[in-house]
């Protein structure tokens, strides 16, 4: 298959996983708990990659980003959970695009990596995306969209994730120039799981009983998390990362149709539109 390919599985392959995440936190799951569920539930599947897979020769520099990256990731997972709950599909996901915005500035800070004159008109296209997707407000005031952002808790969180996001791309770059991206995947899986498992059972004393309430439904999150990190690596040894995280943002158009189909979300047009011109943002920053 094409490196094309791969990453619409993959894109799709998360929007689902996001869609199922939502099902069970409106069956009152806790988010804590749906969160170790999409690290937890692609242990078994990782294992089964295990034989396939070289140790690369490791240094202290992987050691110390990879331990670096997975508070952030934890706290990132946590967060991108309560926000789903607590807020439509449709005004969440889109505010993923602003990662690869806030990593104009991380990746400079972290990696020394220096933006060119294309990130400007990205950022550009991803705020007017924001606005948009609350532009039915306007009759309020030219602000209001943005006002109306403040007001929708998900959203104020999932900014907080994609910049959380923006920080750990970061670090982890630096763990997979030190190793392998398949080892990194891999091994970063198990990691994540495990200290996931430690925070969430430390204040959760029924954790066993929770974690297999819904045995088919989270047993299908965490299939779909395995091809998304299997076809993300597959798509990237085939193709620049820069194109093939364009293709995997496709993710956030189809969460909001998702929104719409599964859990009735209202002003779907000025949300998928807000939604596509931000991932226009997002291809303009990464690829361009």
């Amino acid at each position: 298959m094409s490196w094309f390919v791969y990453a619409f599985i993959c894109a799709l392959s998360l929007a689902t996983a996001d869609a199922l995440s939502k099902k069970a936190l409106n069956d009152n799951i806790d988010p804590s708990i749906v969160a170790w569920i999409r690290t937890g539930y692609t242990v078994p599947f990782m294992v089964l990659i295990i034989p396939f897979i070289e140790k690369p020769e490791l240094d202290g520099t992987f050691y110390r980003a990879l331990f670096s990256a997975i508070p952030l990731d934890i706290i990132a997972l946590l967060l991108y959970m309560k926000a789903i709950k607590i807020s439509p599909l449709s005004l969440t996901l889109p505010f993923l695009s602003l990662t690869p915005v806030f990593l104009i500035g991380t990746s400079y800070i972290i990696l020394g990596e220096r933006p060119d004159g294309s990130g400007l008109i990205g950022i550009v296209l991803v705020v007017i995306g924001a606005y948009l997707l609350n532009v039915h407000t306007i009759s309020r005031g030219l602000l209001q969209p943005f006002k109306a952002i403040a007001k929708e808790h998900g959203s104020l969180l999932m900014i907080i994730v994609a910049f959380t996001f923006s920080i750990g791309a970061c670090i982890g770059k630096i763990a997979v120039q030190h190793s392998d991206p398949v080892f990194f995947s891999v091994i970063y899986s198990f990691l994540l799981s495990f200290f996931l498992f430690l925070v969430i059972s430390f204040r959760n004393r029924q954790f066993f009983s929770k974690v297999t309430l819904r045995p088919v439904l989270f047993l299908l999150i965490g299939i779909l998390i395995t091809i998304m990190i299997i076809t993300h690596v597959k798509a990237i040894s085939l193709v620049e990362v820069a194109y093939m995280v364009s293709v995997k943002r496709l993710s956030i158009l189809f969460g909001v149709i998702y929104g719409v189909m599964f859990f009735k979300e209202k002003n779907i047009k000025e949300r998928l539109l807000g939604a596509t011109v931000m991932v226009s943002g997002i291809i303009t920053i990464t690829v361009f």
